[in-house]
């Protein structure tokens, strides 16, 4: 499995720039005033071979005891909890806190592996500076510049020293792993004994039955397959005194460890922003999706047309996902959905040839050329695949780093109209080609005005 860092840490001494360092992104925004993260922000990061997972979180406040500050810390208490490793930032130039104090008994109690950052000590003596905040009780403190990168990668070797390098064998698909994902009580494990036909898992009308992502394994017309039940929500745990919101970090997991992920939606609850946040990251991925609208049966002809209009409108930029609707308690359309799933990793994993890329992308830019910048346009001269599972379709040529988003779309809907890649997030990848007359022609440009020059001079 994945591991997960969470960061974690007062407001304002740097963890969004490390977790935009560590995820190599600016997917955070980062600036000089505290609270300006409040959510957990989830985010992709690897380091050589090894992938990981890193959580952001809003200032963690907990002496505060109301208003936004006292959910932003209920947050970072959630993703220490769910976190497989806390990386604890602290403020180098600041100098240790009484919140700093309070966040490590935290810490302590909850059993995290922790490791304290001393951020923001770039220009410093680390190990002066870090000095003082071996009282935390954490171990050894890490001077670190989140700005910089000064010491990051040290502070990353070390997080992830405990846990097993990534096994290649997983990665292929002798069984097809299928991630279900969605909120709980979507029906996630009443669809898993719907394909099973047995009760494989506990399904009940509680949210949070299921507390861990459980594997499956079972075949359907001949073919293995391995579903991953994803947590909905966990037990209650030490952290809160009520049932704790949706597990996301171990939706993230199976996420990542799964080769197809179906979605489940409840037709008869909204689609929410917790939907759409797993769908984007299903998408930021790279993973193939399968839709599955949940609990069709019993509803009326009004409330139906409702459901769909709500789904083309919330998750259009699902676009190349199929949507089914179904009932898994009644075993309605659930034969179709697995269809559908084949379907998706077939075009995720499919081989695209290098001559039929170029001529479709030829043909593409005769009935539509890009639009110019300034005075030149963008020429594309071919293509070739560059990746599989999602599609990579590399394009040469000239001038490509001015081609809008828009005719990226373009050639995305293309290629997936030609090449039947439905079901996979698709990948355009430009490459400009540099000119090789460039320098000649700058040597003569020179040329010419030393030599107007030396006109001008005679004339003189």
């Amino acid at each position: 499995m994945t591991p997960t860092i969470a960061l974690v840490g007062r407001p304002n001494v740097g963890k969004s720039t490390l977790f935009n360092r560590l995820t190599k992104s600016r997917d955070a925004i980062v600036a000089d005033f505290p609270g300006l993260t409040r959510d957990r922000h989830y985010g992709h990061g690897r380091m050589g071979d090894r992938p990981f997972l890193v959580v952001d979180t809003g200032g963690f406040e907990p002496l505060v005891k109301e208003g936004i500050l006292l959910e932003m810390a209920r947050q970072a208490e959630e993703a220490i909890f769910e976190a497989d490793v806390v990386i604890f930032v602290v403020d180098g130039r600041g100098g240790l806190t009484p919140q700093d104090k309070e966040i490590a008994l935290k810490l302590r109690r909850l059993e995290r592996p922790a490791f304290v950052a001393v951020n923001k000590t770039e220009g410093m003596n680390g190990g002066m500076v870090a000095a003082e905040f071996h009282e935390l009780g954490l171990g050894e403190p890490h001077p670190i510049s989140a700005t910089h990168g000064e010491g990051v990668r040290h502070l990353l070797d070390l997080a992830l020293a405990d846990f097993p390098e990534p096994d290649e064998a997983e990665d292929r698909p002798d069984r097809l792993k299928v991630a279900i994902a969605g909120r709980p009580n979507v029906g996630k494990s009443t669809l898993i004994n719907a394909l099973t036909g047995e009760e494989r898992v506990i399904a009940f009308d509680l949210p949070g039955t299921t507390r861990d992502a459980i594997y499956v394994d079972f075949e359907k017309n001949g073919k293995p397959y391995s579903l991953i039940d994803t947590a909905g929500l966990r037990k209650k745990g030490k952290v809160f005194e009520s049932i704790e919101k949706f597990s996301v970090i171990k939706t993230l997991q199976s996420i990542e460890n799964a080769h197809v992920v179906i979605l489940m939606l409840d037709a008869r609850q909204d689609i929410s922003d917790q939907d759409a946040h797993v769908a984007d990251f299903v998408l930021q991925s790279g993973r193939a999706l399968v839709i599955a609208i949940n609990k069709w049966d019993g509803l009326d002809h009004y409330a139906k047309t409702q459901v769909r209009a709500a789904a083309e409108r919330k998750l259009k930029f699902l676009d190349f996902a199929t949507t089914h609707f179904i009932s898994a308690k009644e075993n309605i359309g659930v034969d179709k959905l697995f269809q559908s799933v084949d379907r998706a990793y077939a075009a995720a994993t499919a081989k695209l040839a290098t001559p039929k890329l170029t001529r479709v992308l030829a043909d593409a830019v005769a009935r539509q050329a890009p639009p110019r910048h300034g005075a030149f346009r963008p020429k594309m001269r071919y293509a070739h695949q560059g990746g599989m599972n999602p599609p990579i379709i590399v394009i040469h040529g000239n001038a490509l780093d001015h081609v809008p988003e828009s005719y990226r779309r373009y050639l995305e809907n293309i290629f997936r109209e030609v090449f039947k890649l439905q079901g996979t997030p698709l990948r355009i990848q430009f490459n400009t080609s540099e000119n090789p007359y460039a320098d000649k022609a700058e040597d003569a440009r020179k040329t010419s005005m030393l030599n107007r020059r030396s006109a001008r001079g005679v004339k003189r």
